[in-house]
């Protein structure tokens, strides 16, 4: 037998193996795992049920001016993505004020704010007609980033997931069902820290929708239900300190408080 017809016999011998094993496992309800993951959820308004949060997606310079003051070009830039960990999750309850750790390796650490969206169900390669029929529900939501390292990383030409996917680095409020708040296609997206306006625009200025996001998605990931979008942030992001009170605003959503400890 020459080394072609070895390679081939070995290679579906050790695929049916694994094939088999995987079948053994998943068909064995008396498999434990040696410890538990804790389920990440957030609540969802109105209800005692919460949304599980599968996947945490984060589209890149989606409002034209964020865009300019970060160094790009709006008008040639196709939109980008980056993940977060589902660990970065921090749920704070309207009427509340979150402590938000400020995190370690960072002198430079910023605010986003963003609208949030979560799906209900997903797919691949979903039409940006048909797009807005997998959202369940809008949230507001702080994209927390390390700046400097993010920068850092950037100039060196190496990923810059360190910025960006840590612990608690996603504040979020409580998920609203769209019959509570309909599609956002414009309202006011404002943030204040220590009661001054940092950030205020609207909703409708953002370079791709809600829906060209999720359609942008599916061509890359197969969307799922418990996928969460963040859908960019407006112009003016900047650093806070320990002490700062970030409160953000979006127009039909309860606010997002949180402060740096």
């Amino acid at each position: 037998m020459d080394r072609r017809s070895i390679l081939k016999t070995s290679g579906a011998a050790l695929g049916g193996a694994l094939a088999a094993g995987c079948a053994s496992v998943a068909a064995d309800s008396s498999a434990r795992s040696p410890f538990k993951v804790a389920a990440v959820t957030v609540p969802i308004a109105g209800s005692t049920d919460v949304f599980p949060v599968r996947r945490i997606y984060c589209i890149g310079r989606n409002y034209a001016a964020h865009a300019r003051e970060m160094g790009s070009d709006p008008t040639r830039e196709p939109p980008f993505f980056f993940q977060k960990p589902t660990d970065a999750v921090q749920f704070v309850a309207p009427g509340t004020v979150g402590d938000h750790p400020y995190p370690s390796l960072t002198k430079n650490y910023h605010y986003e704010l963003e609208l949030v969206a979560a799906l209900k169900s997903g797919g691949t390669n979903i039409a940006i007609g048909d797009a807005l029929q997998h959202v369940y529900g809008y949230a507001i939501g702080l994209d927390m980033t390390r700046r400097d390292l993010q920068r850092g990383m950037g100039d060196q030409k190496k990923p810059w997931e360190i910025g960006k996917s840590f612990d608690m680095s996603a504040p979020i409020g409580p998920i609203h069902p769209v019959a509570m708040t309909q599609h956002y296609s414009k309202g006011r997206i404002v943030l204040t820290v220590n009661g001054q306006t940092k950030q205020e625009a609207d909703l409708s200025y953002m370079i791709w929708s809600v829906a060209e996001q999720i359609s942008q998605l599916s061509q890359a990931f197969e969307l799922k239900a418990g996928d969460i979008i963040y859908s960019g942030t407006p112009e003016n992001v900047g650093p806070v300190v320990k002490g700062d009170l970030l409160v953000g605003r979006i127009d039909g959503l309860p606010e997002l408080s949180v402060r740096i400890v």
